[in-house]
């Protein structure tokens, strides 16, 4: 029994060794890349198809956009809104990454919009004060004159 117990522990310190020499050829390695997203906020001054060009107060030329299939285009709220809903004069915030010397736009945000609609007031003509009215008079009465003849006949 002593032989078996040796021979088993034999056994196992050789497999062991053999699985622990290949581990040591082995390297493991472990990349780490910190991304960070920045955001933008200003108004569409052109899409394309690759693009999106946004002007903003914050920066004085307009800022161009890479997006990819797994850019997210949403409204304030949070709500999916069609990629062809963008247009030029929307107010939008670009959050992208910097991937080289590109940004890629991960998410953008469309801003409502409002329209107000006024209607022209009417045109008022100055007030121009009115003369007042002379006095009413009557008008001439016509008198109509009815003759009347009467005969009268007397027999003696």
């Amino acid at each position: 029994m002593k032989i078996r117990t040796i021979r088993s522990i034999g056994l196992s310190a050789v497999i062991g060794l053999t699985a622990a020499s290949a581990a040591w050829g082995q390297s493991t390695s472990t990349t780490t890349t910190a991304t960070s997203t920045t955001t933008n906020a200003g108004v569409v001054s052109d899409f394309t198809p690759d693009a999106i060009v946004v002007r903003s107060e914050s920066v004085a030329e307009p800022v161009r956009y890479s997006f990819t299939e797994k850019t997210v285009y949403v409204d304030e709220t949070g709500a999916p809104v069609s990629r062809e809903m963008i247009r030029s004069g929307l107010p939008v915030t670009v959050h992208y990454v910097t991937q080289g010397d590109r940004m890629v736009a991960d998410r953008v945000v469309v801003s409502k919009t409002t329209t107000t609609t006024t209607e022209a007031a009417p045109a008022v003509e100055p007030y121009v004060p009115i003369a007042p009215a002379p006095p009413l008079t009557p008008a001439p009465v016509q008198e109509e004159v009815i003759e009347q003849t009467t005969t009268t006949t007397t027999v003696e």
